[in-house]
């Protein structure tokens, strides 16, 4: 391509945007047959389920939480950066996008980190 600048650095900023996108995803993937796991145990197992709740009020998970908000956020933001690269017609400053979508994401899991606690 003419007049286009390639990106060769994994230590620019869009290739860490991009990191980060893929690892919040398969971090959900992770996450979400354990959430099923859980659900399902409401159905099947009420005494179970109580157990499990009491558990998770603890800080160890109540972190955790933080973390799994945080990557639904990231995911969600670096898709929709992502989307707006595809399909608006102008070219917005991809690094700015990526930077304000991850501060975005971790305003969001610390807001929702300091209703837990």
């Amino acid at each position: 391509m003419k007049g286009a600048k390639s990106i060769t650095s994994r230590a620019h900023p869009l290739w860490l945007a991009f990191t980060l996108h893929r690892l919040s995803g398969l971090g959900l993937a992770i996450f979400l047959p354990a959430h099923f796991w859980v659900l399902a145990m409401a159905l099947t197992d009420p005494a179970r389920l109580d157990g499990f709740l009491r558990m998770s009020d603890t800080s160890l998970v109540k972190l955790a939480e933080f973390g799994l908000v945080f990557l639904l956020a990231i995911h969600m933001f670096g898709g929709l950066r992502l989307m707006a690269l595809e399909w608006l017609p102008w070219t917005p400053p991809q690094k700015t996008l990526a930077a304000g979508a991850t501060a975005l994401s971790f305003l969001i899991a610390c807001l929702f980190f300091m209703k837990a606690i």
